[in-house]
């Protein structure tokens, strides 16, 4: 069961004050939900929102992570409350269209206008699937694109019940 937080200020979360609905979660996987909710925060999405989003991303992220990725991600330092972020007062993210894209020898997720990718993929199947499910929450469009930069495919994703 998911509980509303009622805070009005936005403010980010850490390893010692997170939601209460992430208080179950291996200690591993709160840290990606936390940090994937800071930065939902962060594009202007209220909690209510950010919280489910960044729980099922960050329980997703731990059951197709290699154990090297999930060590090195690990070892990075836990999101803090002063931890800052670029897209800070950025709701037209929330509204952009989800994107996959080739980069750095792997497959991301990214929203149009965005800085960084929301997820990293070996196999553009795996990318295009997610950002199915991005853009199905979000109800936007998904562009799929190339190696080469080209659009491929632009798509509608339905919206599951």
């Amino acid at each position: 069961m998911f509980i509303k937080s009622k805070r009005s200020d936005q403010m980010p979360w850490d390893m010692k004050d997170y939601p209460s609905s992430m208080k179950n979660l291996q200690k591993l996987v709160r840290k990606k939900a936390i940090d994937i909710a800071n930065a939902l925060l962060a594009e202007g999405y209220e909690d209510d929102r950010a919280i489910p989003i960044a729980t099922s991303q960050a329980e997703k992220w731990f059951k197709e992570a290699s154990p090297t990725e999930k060590r090195a991600f690990e070892k990075e330092a836990a999101p803090t409350k002063q931890d800052h972020h670029h897209r800070r007062g950025n709701p037209e993210l929330i509204e952009a269209d989800e994107e996959v894209r080739h980069q750095d020898q792997e497959w991301i997720v990214i929203a149009d206008g965005a800085e960084k990718a929301s997820d990293q993929f070996k196999r553009k199947t795996d990318a295009v699937k997610r950002g199915r499910e991005i853009a199905a929450n979000k109800e936007s469009k998904l562009k799929i694109y190339g190696k080469n930069g080209e659009l491929q495919k632009e798509i509608q994703p339905r919206v599951e019940e």
